[in-house]
């Protein structure tokens, strides 16, 4: 290069998003008689890490309500979350912890070493256990999960 060619400076920025999770709006177990243990998967949960960190990580939790039939409920205590297995694209290290659900958030996957944009994905199954004194009918609970 001549030492009058001209130069000229480049820019750009790496644009950075959202931490976010994605989940199925409803979920049906089936059914059981009561003193048996109902259970299911609940359908694919994400986490996406758009937020393009160096050093990355994660907690996904869950919480749910408590079950109810008209007055009659069984204690969301009867319930345990089971994450299962984990599917990764970008780097990030998920792992996966099975609960006995409660109305506490409770961390479920936990998300660590990530670099860069990252998502982890997996179908956790749900397994109620009905009380033998149960009474018969649809039970409906809120499971909530979230990521921070």
């Amino acid at each position: 290069m001549a030492a009058d060619d001209p130069s000229t400076t480049v820019n750009f920025t790496v644009s950075s998003g959202d931490l976010s999770l994605s989940a199925p709006v409803s979920a049906n177990l089936g059914f059981g008689a009561p003193g048996t243990a109902i259970s299911g998967a609940i359908g694919v949960v994400t986490v996406t890490d758009d937020r393009a960190l160096a050093f990355a990580s994660w907690t996904a939790t869950a919480a749910e309500t408590d079950f109810t039939n008209g007055a009659s409920t069984i204690p969301a205590t009867n319930a345990n979350y089971d994450p299962g297995s984990i599917t990764t694209t970008g780097t990030i290290t998920a792992t996966g912890t099975p609960v006995t659900l409660s109305h506490t958030a409770t961390p479920v996957v936990t998300g660590t070493d990530g670099v860069g944009d990252n998502t982890a994905t997996w179908n956790p199954t749900v397994t109620v256990n009905v009380p033998a004194g149960a009474i018969g009918g649809a039970y409906t609970g809120t499971l909530t999960q979230s990521v921070a």
